[in-house]
C-alpha cells in the first residue's frame, strides 16, 4: 500500500450530488401496518416490498438488494434479531430500523449492538417514524455516494489520498516498531494533537494507561494469522489531559501490513479508529436506567439482587456474615394523599439522601419501588453491627424534613435478616427481612426488629387469613350478633348493637379483633362495612315489623370508611331502601377518628347528623379527647369504655366516669356504659347518673333469633338482677 503524501487533493471535476432511488422492505406480521407504512412514508423515488416473516424476508433479500429494512422485533417464525445476524454474516449493507412493542431496555441494546441503525418503539408517532427513516436513508445515500466515488477513484493515488484525508475516521499507519508513519488530519479535531507532533512517536502515546496492556497483548498475539485484521475498543486521550473523563472511546480496526507477499513478518499496521463516544454514553445511560431507580438514582431491585448474590458468594468463601435490611416509610400514603405525588417524590429523595449518610463504604442502599428500600450490609461481625446502623437510620430521620408545603417528620419500620442464620439465598434473606419489617408495622412502627423463625409461622398464618378473608363475603361466612342495650330505670331494651362475627370454616367463630385490621390493610373494610350496614338495616326492619318500633340499632364504622366520599349517601340510601327512620340508627365511631381533626371528617359527621342519624363515640376517654373535639363533632352519645367499668365497685372509685357523665350532661349527650359484668358495677353506674348499659351481666352477643326472644320477653334480662 502506498502512503498518501501531504499535498491536499484538488478534484478536477465535481462529482455532483447523487439522487438515488430507494427500495424499502417492510417485514411485519401485521398486514394493516404493512399497508400503512407506504402511505406515511411515500416519497418520489421510493418503492416498497412487504413480507410477514423472517423466512420470506430472506428469500426477498437473496433476490434483491434493499436500501432500508423496516423490521418488526417479534415475528411468527423468529426474532428480528435473527435477520440482523443473517445480514451481518453475509456482510450485507442494508440499513435496518427495528420497530418493536418491546418495553425492555435490553431489547433496544441487543438490536443496536447487532447493527440496527435505529430503534422505534410501538406505539409511535408518525413524525417519529418519518424522522427515523429520513435520517437513515440520508446516511445511506451518503454512504452509497461514497462507495460510488470510491469505485471511480480507486485507480487514482491522488483521489485515494483525498478520501483518506477527508475521512471522518482517524486513519493511520504504524511502522514495525509501532510508531506513527502516517496520520490523517482527523487527529486534530478528534484529540487536539497536531499530526506532525505525533510522527515517529509510539502509538501507545495516545492510549489511556488502563488500556495499554490490552492493546499490546492484542498486537503481539502469536495465534493471529499473518495479515489477519482485528477490532478492539480503546480509549484515546485528548491533548489537554489524561484523566478518564478527558478521553475518546474509539472502535479500532487494525490490519497488519506484511513485509512481502507470503512473508509472515509484519512491516507495520494500517488502522482505522472510529469515534464511538456518543454511542458508549448512550449505552451507559441505557444501562444506568436498567439498573437504577429513576427517582432517587439508587440501585433498583435487579442491581440490589445482583450485589446481594455476589456478597453471599463472598461470605460463603470467607465463612463470613452479612445483613439485609428491609425498610418501609410509615404513613407514606398520607403524604401522597394529602400533598400530592410531587411532594411524595420530594420526600422519597430526601429520605434516600439521609439514609445514604448512615451507611459504611461498601454498603448498598436500593429502592425497590414505592416507599420500600433495602440495604445490604456486608462484613457484619456481630448482630450488634446491624443494630447500630438501624439505630443511626432512625436517629437520622428524627429531624424534620423540609418540603415545599411545610415540615414533615418521617419514621421508618425496619426488618433485619442475617446471613447465614436467617437464610442462605438472596430471596430468603429479603423475604425474611420483609417479614420482620411487617412485624414492626403491627407493633407500633418507628423501630427495627431482627427476623425470628417464629415470625415465619405467623407470616404464613397471616397470609392464610388474608386469603380466607378475601373469600369470606362471597362464601357468606359473615354474620351479625346482637347485644342489647338496656335501661335500668325502665327495665327494657332500648337498643341493639350489631357486632360482626366471621364463621371461619376451620378456626370457628372469630371476633372483629382478629380480622378487622387485616381487612383495613387489604382495602376490604369498605365492602365489609356496606354488608354490615345492609344486614343491620334488614334486621331492624324485620324487628320493626314485629312491633318493636322504638328500638335503636348501633352499627360500628371504621375510620377508613370516612375516606370514602359517598359514605353519607351510601348510609342514607340504605335507610331509604328499608324504610327506616334515620333516628333509629346510631353510628359508632372511634375516638381516634375524632382526634384526626380533619375538616373532611367533621363535615361528614355533621352531614350524618343533619340526615337525622345518631352518632356515638365508642370507647370514650381512652384517647384523652379534648372538649374542643366535642364542639367540632356534633355527636349524640358517649360510650364509656369497659376498661373504666372493669374495676368499678362504688360510685367514688373511678373519677374518670364521674368526669364523663359530667361532660355528657354539659353537652346534653346520652351515655351508654359497656362491659358491665357485675351487679356492683351496674349499681355504681346508676349512682353516677348512667342509666343505659350493656354487657355480659345482661346478655352476651347472640344471633338474631335469640335477640328476638329478648325483645319479646325483656324481663328475662333482669331476672335476678
Amino acid at each position: 500500500m502506498s502512503i498518501p503524501g501531504d499535498k491536499p487533493f484538488q478534484p478536477t471535476k465535481s462529482l455532483g450530488p447523487v439522487e438515488p432511488d430507494f427500495r424499502i422492505l417492510i417485514v411485519d406480521d401485521d398486514p394493516a401496518l404493512r399497508r400503512t407504512f407506504p402511505h406515511v412514508l411515500a416519497h418520489p423515488g421510493r418503492s416498497f416490498d412487504e413480507t410477514g416473516s423472517i423466512a420470506e424476508a430472506i428469500v426477498r433479500l437473496e433476490q434483491q438488494h434493499y436500501d432500508l429494512i423496516l423490521l418488526d422485533y417479534r415475528l411468527p417464525d423468529a426474532s428480528g434479531l435473527a435477520l440482523l445476524d443473517w445480514l451481518v454474516e453475509r456482510r450485507r449493507d442494508e440499513a435496518v430500523i427495528i420497530i418493536s412493542g418491546e418495553d425492555a431496555i435490553d431489547a433496544a441494546i441487543g438490536a443496536l449492538r447487532r447493527g440496527a441503525d435505529d430503534y422505534v418503539r410501538k406505539p409511535y408517532h408518525v413524525a417519529q417514524l418519518q424522522r427515523a427513516v429520513e435520517s437513515t436513508l440520508h446516511k445511506g445515500a451518503l454512504e452509497k455516494a461514497n462507495r460510488a466515488m470510491s469505485q471511480r477513484l480507486r485507480a487514482s493515488e491522488q483521489l485515494h489520498r483525498y478520501l483518506v484525508e477527508s475521512s471522518p475516521d482517524l486513519i493511520f499507519t504504524l511502522d514495525a516498531e509501532g510508531r506513527f508513519s502516517y496520520i490523517n488530519p482527523r487527529i486534530k479535531p478528534l484529540l487536539g494533537f497536531e499530526r506532525n507532533a505525533l510522527m515517529r512517536r509510539p502509538f501507545t502515546t495516545l492510549v489511556m494507561p488502563e488500556d495499554i496492556d490490552r492493546i499490546c497483548n492484542l498486537l503481539n498475539q502469536p495465534s493471529r494469522m499473518p495479515g489477519e485484521s482485528f477490532n478492539v475498543e480503546l480509549r484515546l486521550r485528548r491533548s489537554r489531559g489524561s484523566s478518564i473523563d478527558d478521553c475518546v472511546t474509539v472502535s479500532l480496526t487494525g490490519l497488519p501490513m506484511l513485509a512481502q507477499p507470503g512473508d509472515g513478518r509484519s512491516a507495520g499496521l494500517y488502522g482505522v479508529a472510529r469515534d464511538i463516544s456518543e454511542r458508549k454514553r448512550a449505552e451507559e445511560i441505557i444501562s444506568f436506567q436498567a439498573y437504577h431507580d429513576q427517582l432517587t438514582h439508587l440501585p433498583n431491585r435487579v442491581l440490589f439482587k445482583d450485589r446481594l448474590e455476589l456478597a453471599i458468594a463472598q461470605a460463603q468463601r470467607r465463612t463470613g456474615a452479612l445483613a439485609v435490611m428491609f425498610i418501609d416509610i410509615d404513613r407514606f400514603k398520607l403524604v401522597n394523599d394529602t400533598y400530592g405525588h410531587a411532594e411524595g417524590d420530594a420526600l422519597l429523595r430526601a429520605i434516600a439522601a439521609r439514609l445514604s449518610t448512615t451507611l459504611r463504604r461498601g454498603d448498598t442502599l436500593a429502592r425497590l419501588g414505592g416507599d420500600e428500600f433495602t440495604i445490604l450490609l456486608p462484613d457484619i461481625n456481630v448482630p450488634e453491627d446491624a443494630e447500630t446502623i438501624a439505630t443511626k437510620i432512625l436517629d437520622a430521620l428524627a429531624a424534620p424534613i423540609t418540603l415545599s408545603q411545610g415540615e414533615y417528620r418521617a419514621t421508618m419500620s425496619i426488618g433485619i435478616a442475617l446471613f447465614p442464620r436467617d437464610g442462605t439465598t438472596a430471596e430468603d434473606l429479603t423475604r425474611h427481612a420483609d417479614i420482620a419489617m411487617y412485624q414492626v408495622k403491627r407493633s407500633g412502627k418507628n423501630a427495627f426488629r431482627f427476623f425470628d423463625p417464629t415470625l415465619n409461622t405467623h407470616h404464613h398464618e397471616r397470609i392464610a387469613l388474608e386469603n380466607d378473608l378475601r373469600n369470606a363475603l362471597l362464601r357468606g361466612e359473615f354474620e351479625l350478633h346482637y347485644q342489647p342495650q338496656v335501661s335500668i330505670a325502665r327495665r327494657q331494651i332500648v337498643g341493639m348493637e350489631a357486632l360482626l362475627r366471621w364463621r371461619h370454616p376451620v378456626l370457628g367463630s372469630l371476633s372483629p379483633n382478629t380480622f378487622i385490621q387485616v381487612a383495613e390493610e387489604l382495602g376490604m373494610i369498605g365492602e365489609i362495612s356496606r354488608w354490615v350496614m345492609e344486614e343491620a338495616c334488614t334486621q331492624l326492619a324485620q324487628w320493626r315489623s314485629a312491633g318493636h318500633l322504638e328500638l335503636r340499632m348501633s352499627v360500628n364504622l371504621s375510620p377508613l370508611d370516612f375516606d370514602k366520599r359517598d359514605i353519607v349517601s351510601s348510609i342514607t340510601s340504605c335507610l331509604t331502601r328499608h324504610a327506616l327512620p334515620p333516628g333509629q340508627i346510631e353510628l359508632e365511631i372511634t375516638e381516634s377518628l375524632m382526634m384526626n381533626d380533619t375538616a373532611d371528617v367533621a363535615t361528614k359527621v355533621r352531614e350524618l347528623r343533619s340526615a337525622g342519624l345518631s352518632v356515638a363515640i365508642d370507647d370514650f376517654g381512652t384517647g384523652y379527647s379534648a372538649l374542643a373535639y366535642l364542639q367540632k363533632f356534633p355527636v349524640s352519645t358517649l360510650k364509656i369504655d369497659r376498661s373504666f367499668v372493669r374495676d368499678l365497685d362504688g360510685p367514688s372509685t373511678n373519677p374518670i366516669i364521674s368526669a364523663i357523665t359530667g361532660i355528657a350532661r354539659g353537652f346534653a349527650l346520652d351515655i351508654v356504659a359497656e362491659g358491665v359484668e357485675q351487679p356492683e358495677q351496674a349499681e355504681a353506674l346508676q349512682l353516677l347518673g348512667c342509666d343505659v348499659m350493656q354487657g355480659y351481666w345482661f346478655a352476651r352477643p347472640a344471633p338474631a333469633h335469640e335477640a328476638l326472644e329478648w325483645l319479646a320477653q325483656p324481663a328475662r334480662l333482669f331476672a335476678g338482677h
